[in-house]
């Protein structure tokens, strides 16, 4: 398995660059063909008008948004060119989750940035936990201060889940490109130490299988400490550059409402995630 095509999202109102720094780099390693895409939808103000005025709110704000998806287009050309690989770029007046989710379907992954905790505008961005939930690829998340591609170390949040397997075999070709690769899992408060070990080292085994040497851990109890504060400990422990997650174990109605580990990864990480639903 390799990441064939690498698609990156880009945002009218965000800082793009670290975004295309890793997606750029990401294409450059497996040998890809990069697309980039973007998309954005008017929005009307929530007092109206009508008539000629109207048409001529609506046309003057159309025209800028097409003037800045140009731009970025114009900026994503730039950031890729010089790498020297294959390049699309696919663009509409729409809503960016709609038109990112539906191009997807000729990626191998998506690269998009992170966000706020804020609610975001669905007019103007493609949230990350829209693109992971609905996708059916892996999304990277990018930090806008990442800027580079790290993966000398790579830290695998386990779960036993159907998220978390499909993360690591989503994962399989940065992971045999890492210097280090550490497994960990967090168990809730009653579960068996032993037994969560017993898990950890057996997808260890099945890593290795698949030529890739792997570190099988299980993290020490918080003090009351989440599991994303321990999470961010052992990433720290460990100079994790990339953290490898399946998104959204539990519902994300309750990690919208309560916080958890998916959350944490997509707004506050320092470091980019990988993360498959």
């Amino acid at each position: 398995m390799t990441y064939a095509t690498v698609m990156v999202s880009l945002a009218l109102d965000q800082s793009n660059e670290a975004r295309l720094q890793v997606a750029g780099e990401l294409a450059e390693r497996f040998e890809a063909t990069i697309v980039g895409v973007a998309a954005a939808q008017f929005a009307p103000p929530l007092y109206f008008t009508d008539g000629a005025a109207a048409q001529s709110l609506i046309d003057r704000e159309e025209a800028s948004i097409k003037k800045r998806l140009a731009d970025l287009e114009v900026q994503f050309r730039a950031a890729t060119s010089a790498r020297g690989g294959r390049m699309e770029w696919r663009s509409a007046m729409d809503f960016p989750a709609r038109f990112v989710l539906a191009q997807a379907r000729c990626a191998d992954i998506i690269v998009s940035g992170g966000q706020s905790p804020a609610f975001s505008d669905a007019f103007a961005l493609a949230s990350p936990k829209d693109l992971v939930m609905q996708a059916g690829r892996p999304l990277l998340v990018v930090p806008d201060k990442v800027n580079w591609l790290d993966l000398r170390s790579v830290l695998v949040a386990w779960k036993d889940t159907p998220e978390s397997r499909r993360a690591l075999a989503d994962a399989l070709p940065m992971l045999r490109k890492a210097r280090d690769v550490t497994i960990v899992e967090v168990p809730e408060r009653d579960d068996d130490r032993s037994v969560v070990m017993a898990g950890v080292t057996d997808v260890a085994a099945w890593l290795a299988r698949h030529g890739i040497a792997a570190t099988a851990r299980v993290s020490e109890a918080g003090g009351g400490e989440t599991a994303a504060a321990q999470l961010e400990k052992v990433a720290g422990d460990v100079g994790a550059g990339l953290i490898v997650a399946g998104a959204y174990g539990h519902s994300r109605f309750r990690e919208l409402i309560l916080g958890g580990v998916t959350e944490y990864l997509v707004t506050q990480s320092i470091r980019s995630v990988l993360l498959s639903h």
